[in-house]
């Protein structure tokens, strides 16, 4: 079975995580056990004359005796990369508490938004102090609320009183990446998405539905085939998934040219995985999201030169500012190429897909591993595999959210 352990490794924020995590490990884990047991461990020898291998991996002839029945199907699952017993995966979910944030979250649903000076000023809207907008992604940050007979009035962290034109907005439990004890050997993901595990890979005939994944749901990768043009990967013995709907996590060997101490984050655009090294080994994996067409994630090697806490987020790309966007306090940001950026995000519900205006979004927890784990200074190595991210300069702005 993969076996899942806990580890408290004292970092300045981490808490001491609860013994019960270890049973929510086990249950989101995926244990893959192959079904073969061995009776008798010793040879079996037939009338005629034959002796049967005791039950094992045999690659080889072994010469003096037969590796047929349980042996040739663990032979023929080792071939795949089924190991038995399967390898150890030790892991633990990241420190549930780095998700909380000491903000509360305003979505301003009107197009535009004036803030007041005081509370009376914003009832009888006048003498504007500011406008936020206009822009469809407008979020605010209050400390105060005070419902009247003229409607509800939210008072913002900067003081300023603004219309309850909007809704409150608590940011969503996205994702929980992995913090390794033993830096994993093979290959791993999660599904993106809901999806069917299939006996053989493809959609032709009427292949069978072994099971469902659950959206986000932690599996390994033994290997993958192309069937019609489409990658299928490798899940388990006859279980089959698209290799689009699961964000895989690759394990590196070798840090990236101009790498030298060891330490390093990751993010695979092919795959939407963000991956820490500290000491030539991964110590965190999660999902991300990272820049759409035009917006893309720039390629390459890049250096954390600013790190924030919590900070507004601004901007917009179009030249009439259709797609502007104001969001208020973004939590753990690393800016490592202009504007882009690795932070946390309480805008949106999932992650593993293209989604972002350049930036490295992760939920809001794993985003507080990472800030707490890096320094100024530390490398961050951006690459797609696909060739599909453009690398000329000239298509790549300043960035964003």
């Amino acid at each position: 079975m993969y076996n899942l352990a806990i580890l408290n490794n004292g970092r300045k924020t981490m808490k001491k995580i609860k013994p019960l995590l270890i049973l929510s490990i086990l249950i989101v884990s995926f244990l893959t056990v192959l079904p073969v047991t061995a009776q008798n461990t010793s040879a079996v020898e037939f009338d005629g004359g034959e002796v049967l291998c005791p039950p094992g991996v045999y690659f080889s002839n072994p010469g003096d005796c037969i590796p047929l029945g349980p042996s040739q199907t663990l032979t023929e699952r080792a071939r795949n990369g089924f190991s038995h017993p399967p390898r150890p995966f030790l892991a633990m979910l990241r420190d549930e508490s780095l998700s909380r944030v000491p903000y509360q979250y305003y979505r301003v649903t009107a197009y535009t938004i004036n803030t007041y000076a005081t509370l009376e000023d914003a009832q009888n809207k006048t003498n504007p102090i500011r406008q936020v907008g206009p822009g469809e992604s407008i979020f605010l940050t209050y400390i105060q609320m005070e419902r009247t007979d003229r409607g509800v009035y939210f008072r913002l962290s900067s003081g300023e009183w603004m219309p309850g034109d909007g809704e409150r907005h608590t940011p969503p439990a996205v994702f929980r990446g992995l913090e390794f004890v033993q830096p994993p050997q093979s290959p791993f993901g999660w599904a993106i998405f809901e999806l069917d595990v299939r006996a053989e890979p493809g959609y032709r005939g009427n292949t069978t539905i072994v099971r469902t994944l659950r959206k986000n749901e932690l599996v390994h990768v033994y290997g993958s085939t192309t069937v019609q043009n489409e990658e299928w990967l490798s899940i388990g013995p006859g279980q089959w998934v698209p290799a689009q709907r699961v964000a895989v996590v690759y394990p590196k060997i070798t840090p990236p040219d101009g790498v030298a101490n060891g330490r390093w984050i990751d993010i695979d655009l092919a795959e939407q995985v963000l991956t820490v090294y500290e000491n030539n080994q991964m110590v965190f994996a999660a999902m991300a999201a990272t820049g759409f067409d035009p917006f893309w994630t720039r390629p390459g090697l890049f250096q954390v030169y600013r790190m924030l806490e919590a900070g507004p987020m601004s901007g917009s790309f179009e030249i009439d500012r259709s797609d502007y966007y104001y969001l208020d306090q973004v939590p753990y940001t690393l800016y490592y190429d202009k504007a882009r950026a690795i932070h946390g995000v309480y805008w949106r519900a999932s992650l593993g897909f293209e989604q972002s205006k350049g930036c490295v979004n992760l939920s809001i927890g794993d985003a507080a591993w990472v800030y707490y784990w890096a320094n100024e200074g530390d490398w961050v190595y951006v690459h797609d595999r696909t060739g599909n991210t453009p690398t000329d300069p000239a298509l790549f702005g300043d960035g964003g959210a």
